[in-house]
């Protein structure tokens, strides 16, 4: 099937093309804040009527214990390969409000950049796709391959329900491969496709004291500030060489060869680009290994947030009644997230001092994803990215997490192509998150070529009949 027309379209609709991304940026869809369900709900019907505007025929927004997911299909014929292409309409919060140059949910156009929350993570990578298949069908009236796209609002949150609803809509969500856009390039004009993930674990830990503030002035010196008993269990969840100190957190830890060690050196980007992305001068870290290896082959433990005592302007002389903090491992090939959470539950019991009480949850579990780079749905990946972009594409580890992408693998059987069109300065998860419009067009293109690459691909099962109408889709 041709491309040439779908690519004219493309770029002369670009302007109303942002238009609309506009429209679907100004959702606050924030899946971690309960109170912002109704706007989920607002931006999944959104998405939806959207979604059969551009021409897709069998479109359905299926409730969940959470936000909705998003489920939209396009049937060529069974002859013809079919592509799932994933994203998550789910948002972070906005905070600090203060410290964005625009509100976060006004999107804004500042040079060739659009500020907004979701600019690039995921709303505008996902849109490119949509914009992609609508290119092809005002033009040639269908498409190269089966389509089926899968929207979900819960990703930020671990994607809770997602895995529940890929297994019981096995039927449904079959296809050949699928494309998922959340992951970023190493830089203007220089794409790349990530081929392994990191997996996660995030967990909240909880020490409390009294059953009530107390005045430090009456207590001060005789009562265990809960507040500094966390501290201090924080301060030793790292040795001095930068190593996690939970007993047993290397036990799985897989090696790699010299020969892994000696592509990543290659292909990723140096420490200086690592550190200049962060905005800081020096490193640290887990001795023996570059910046990059450190976040993609090596785990890691993060502190999130510590909460404790008066928030509010002025002071308050207190013991605080609790302390509070929210921590996030990043894992790797072999751990496994509940043989961690076990790890991290024993240790904080030993580290708890015998004048408070710690509760610890664990949640959002994620197995890390490492993907067949040689695999034909890849390397039409890296075809659709030399067309559009000029340069082949490098491959790449990713430190962050994406855990649908081993759900696609162990449910679907499918490979998986991670075809990032985000930038290192597009501030994803901080303020004044942006998407470079450069991407954005390019990143239509790119989409374009890969619906028509994919045309060729091998069929896992060439007889299926993937009508939406005939599968049931629980919940």
């Amino acid at each position: 099937m041709r491309s040439d027309r779908a690519l004219r379209f493309a770029a002369d609709n670009r302007a109303r093309f942002l238009a609309e991304l506009e429209h679907f940026l100004r959702y606050p869809s924030i899946s971690s804040q309960p109170d912002r369900r109704n706007d989920a709900k607002r931006c999944a019907t959104w998405l939806a009527k959207h979604l059969k505007a551009v021409g897709m025929p069998r479109v359905r927004v299926v409730q969940t214990r959470g936000n909705p997911i998003v489920f939209a299909s396009r049937h060529r014929g069974r002859c013809y390969p079919t592509v799932l292409i994933y994203g998550h309409y789910d948002v972070l919060p906005g905070e600090p409000i203060q410290e964005w140059r625009t509100p976060p949910f006004e999107p804004t156009l500042i040079g060739n950049k659009l500020f907004a929350r979701g600019a690039s993570d995921d709303k505008g990578q996902l849109f490119i796709h949509i914009k992609a298949v609508e290119s092809y069908l005002a033009t040639e009236g269908s498409l190269p391959v089966n389509v089926k796209f899968l929207f979900e609002g819960g990703e930020e949150i671990g994607s809770p329900d997602l895995n529940r609803f890929v297994i019981r809509n096995r039927k449904a969500l079959q296809a050949d491969a699928a494309v998922i856009s959340d992951t970023r390039m190493i830089g203007p004009n220089r794409p790349a496709i990530s081929y392994a993930q990191r997996g996660g674990l995030r967990a909240n830990l909880e020490i409390i004291g009294s059953d009530h503030d107390l005045h430090s002035g009456n207590f001060g010196g005789t009562v265990l500030n809960p507040a500094q008993a966390l501290c201090e269990m924080i301060a030793k969840m790292h040795d001095d060489r930068g190593r996690v100190a939970i007993p047993g957190f290397y036990t799985d830890v897989r090696g790699w060869s010299e020969a892994e060690r000696e592509f990543m050196d290659r292909n990723g980007p140096s420490d200086e680009e690592i550190l200049n992305d962060a905005g800081v001068d020096l490193e640290w870290g887990e001795r023996g290994f570059t910046a990059y290896e450190r976040t993609t082959i090596r785990p890691a433990l993060t502190i999130n947030s510590l909460t404790s005592g008066h928030q509010g302007t002025g002071g308050k002389s207190i013991i605080p009644a609790r302390a509070t903090a929210k921590l996030s491992f990043r894992l790797v090939p072999n751990q496994q997230p509940a043989e961690v959470g076990r790890l991290f539950r024993d240790y904080i019991t030993k580290l708890t001092p015998q004048q408070v009480r710690s509760s610890v949850r664990t949640f959002a579990p994620i197995a890390p994803a490492i993907l067949d780079r040689k695999h034909p749905a890849i390397t039409a990946a890296v075809t659709a990215y030399q067309k559009s972009f000029g340069n082949k594409p490098v491959f790449i580890r990713s430190g962050g997490s994406i855990p649908v992408a081993r759900t696609f693998q162990e449910q679907l059987g499918i490979p998986v192509a991670l075809m990032g069109f985000g930038l290192p300065e597009d501030n994803i998860h901080a303020p004044n998150e942006n998407l470079d419009l450069s991407n954005f067009g390019k990143g239509i293109e790119t989409s374009i070529w890969y619906l028509a690459l994919a045309a060729n691909l091998p069929q896992v099962n060439p007889a299926r009949d993937s009508k939406l109408h005939s599968h049931h889709f629980g919940h």
